[in-house]
């Protein structure tokens, strides 16, 4: 199993810049990429960006392009958001999601399972 721990939210002013972390713990060897998301109360979680876990390469929505950097460092087996000039549409709670596949039977068969985090908030005041 694999599980996913975030921190760093935070209250912030606009235009100011916070970095989340994403702890990730149990068979991280299994994770094959880490996503963030966002959800304000009354709406749906929000996609905000993706990272594979072997290569590196990023994607994120069109609403935090340019502004937000995920990254990670495979040794801490940590994965980051970098956030910056923040703004009050910001201001929601923030989720790591993990992408990570088990296998099940003798034969090999391998299915593939998500995992979330608690959440942690961040507010941007205007």
């Amino acid at each position: 199993q694999v599980q996913v721990t975030e921190s760093g939210g935070g209250l912030v002013r606009a235009g100011d810049s916070l970095r989340l972390s994403c702890a990730v713990s149990g068979r991280t060897e299994d994770v094959f990429s880490m996503g963030w998301f966002r959800q304000t109360p009354g709406k749906e979680r929000e996609f905000v960006g993706v990272i594979a876990w072997n290569t590196g390469m990023t994607y994120y929505s069109d609403s935090v392009k340019g502004r937000f950097t995920i990254s990670r460092d495979n040794a801490k087996n940590t994965v980051y958001l970098r956030m910056n000039s923040l703004q009050s549409e910001d201001t929601a709670v923030y989720y790591c999601h993990a992408d990570y596949t088990v296998v099940v039977n003798v034969e090999g068969a391998r299915r593939d399972l998500e995992v979330w985090g608690q959440g942690t908030l961040v507010t941007v005041s205007s």
